[in-house]
């Protein structure tokens, strides 16, 4: 019996072990890791931020989403040694496997820009969503800020995402007229996909979001309330909102198999770790230049689990990753786009919102616990 062990029990990792278990059945051991063994639709924190969503709506037992043929294993994986093929966890237990699927995500490191921790809020985070909400429901007027404290982050549209929600936010509270809001984007222009790019600069000249490109964070200073660039330039703020830096999971780094950032060098058509047969990664963990979504995860762990089936079977890999993304974006006021690209086409750009986009990650954000991590949506 083929043993395949998953690291990670999030979106990535829980599709595969469903889709291996199911497809496989009594033929395979399937084994997940996950050290809080709580899952988590980190798409909702932005709306718990906004006040719309709560997080005990946002978070399952890991245990209540998998294959009654999957076996969970709430500890702390410390080690990958890839030569015995084997992990070891912080108990020191050792757990043997002949297909290895990371799906460890990433994690937010906001100790390397100075000052964001007193100074900056995010919601990235369910305590850093929950401060932020009381944050800006106390806010009364002045200079909101948003910006991005490193790259690359989960969710590139997200900061974007979260300007033209604030707009909607102090619109309802009948407090626009009162607060300016500015984005800070560290590349030359306010958004990452450089076809909806056009699109999204409109959008916010005509919600009157300030904007200024080529802005890499260097440090905040909390006193004087001022986020400084690397560049040499320096914002003012009243409340700031910055995304903190990401790098890849402590195990990667730990197990010398992360490039700089942590991030597993991955071949972006097979998904298997560059230099490895029996290692597969998926989602944020990847050194993709693609975004770090959930979206990602989604279809790359469909590829994964299928490839890993054929592989068992003795067909060897019957499909490859084609870069397919697709993902709604909240504008607010009740409209949105949506975004499909891949490897070969970019998103083409918008023409106008939409209310149809804005109910299609409505839909997605209330139907996801039945449809996605069974891996059968």
């Amino acid at each position: 019996m083929k043993k395949i062990l998953v690291l990670g029990g999030g979106v990535g990792g829980t599709i595969v072990a469903n889709i291996v278990a199911r497809r496989l059945k009594e033929n395979a051991e399937v084994t997940v890791v996950d050290k809080s063994g709580k899952h988590v639709y980190q798409p909702g924190f932005v709306y718990v931020a906004f006040g719309d969503e709560r997080i005990n709506n946002i978070v399952k037992d890991e245990r209540s989403l998998l294959n009654k043929n999957v076996k969970l294993i709430t500890k702390e994986a410390v080690k990958i040694d890839p030569k015995e093929r084997k992990v070891l966890l912080a108990d020191s237990e050792h757990l043997y496997y002949d297909y290895l699927v990371i799906a460890t995500g990433s994690r937010i490191v906001p100790e390397e820009v100075n000052g964001l921790k007193e100074g900056a809020h995010h919601f990235y985070e369910a305590d850093a969503a929950e401060k932020l909400r009381q944050a800006l429901k106390t806010f009364n007027g002045g200079k909101v800020v948003v910006g991005v404290g490193g790259l690359p982050y989960k969710c590139p549209p997200a900061p974007a995402e979260a300007a033209c929600q604030l707009d909607y936010y102090f619109t309802k509270r009948g407090i626009r007229d009162k607060v300016q809001i500015e984005f800070l984007s560290p590349l030359p222009r306010v958004f990452p996909l450089e076809s909806v790019n056009p699109f999204v600069t409109k959008i916010f000249e005509e919600k009157q979001i300030a904007y200024r490109t080529f802005f890499n964070v260097d440090y905040v200073d909390p006193q004087a309330k001022k986020v400084y660039s690397l560049e040499g330039d320096s914002v003012d703020y009243d409340l700031l909102i910055l995304v903190p830096p990401h790098r890849g999971a402590k195990v990667i780094e730990d197990s010398g198999l992360g490039d700089r950032g942590g991030w597993v060098p991955t071949d972006k058509y097979t998904l298997k770790a560059k230099g490895f047969d029996d290692i597969y990664v998926v989602g944020d963990a990847t050194d993709i230049p693609i975004s770090k979504a959930g979206a990602t995860a989604h279809y790359e762990a469909k590829v994964v689990a299928e490839n890993i089936v054929a592989q068992i079977k003795g067909y060897g890999d019957l499909r490859v990753y084609d870069g397919k993304v697709r993902c709604f974006c909240d504008a607010g006021f009740k409209k949105g786009i949506s975004l499909s690209f891949d490897y070969t086409h970019p998103p083409k750009p918008p023409s106008t919102l939409t209310r149809s986009a804005y109910l299609g990650k409505v839909i997605l954000n209330k139907l996801y616990w039945w449809t996605v991590p069974s891996g059968r949506f």
